[in-house]
């Protein structure tokens, strides 16, 4: 399946290479869904740890409370659907007020073929004689219809409008 990639460059860098370059994968979270406040700690996102910690607390002691249970438990799944939906646009966010410029947008199936494109104009993967060069073609598929199809997005994703 295929994700999309975020490339972040450091503040102030016009060439950064691979180790200073942040990916950062565009989606769904299960790990910030099931353990939101931990999550954002991990990511060191401080005051959004502590709103989902407090949100947390509120929901769950909602939830003790008579006939107020389904409210609490509204507030608990809440705030795990936000941080799993939006967590990854949270760490891009807090970066960016740091400075940290988004460099490219990728989409990709895995994050090693995101790198190796978003790197092959750059130089800065190192290639190996003996290793095979990525064909990067577009090639069709064989059991996927040609012609024009319909996409969920408002423009198809051939590039034209």
């Amino acid at each position: 399946m295929t994700s999309s990639y975020i490339f972040l460059t450091p503040p102030g860098g016009t060439s950064a290479t691979a180790d200073e370059t942040r990916t950062i994968r565009d989606g769904f979270t299960l790990l910030g869904f099931l353990f939101p406040w931990v999550w954002l700690l991990a990511h060191r996102l401080w005051l959004h740890a502590a709103a989902a910690f407090l949100l947390q607390g509120i929901g769950g002691a909602l939830m003790d409370e008579p006939g107020l249970g389904p409210a609490g438990a509204a507030i608990l799944l809440g705030v795990n659907m936000l941080v799993g939906l939006e967590g990854q646009n949270f760490r891009v966010r807090n970066l960016a007020a740091k400075g940290w410029n988004e460099d490219a947008l990728i989409a990709a199936d895995t994050i090693g073929t995101a790198e190796q494109v978003y790197f092959s104009d750059r130089g800065a993967i190192a290639t190996s004689d003996d290793a095979a060069a990525p064909d990067w073609q577009n090639k069709a598929r064989p059991n996927v219809p040609h012609g024009d199809a319909t996409s969920l997005g408002l423009f198809g994703f051939d590039g034209g409008r």
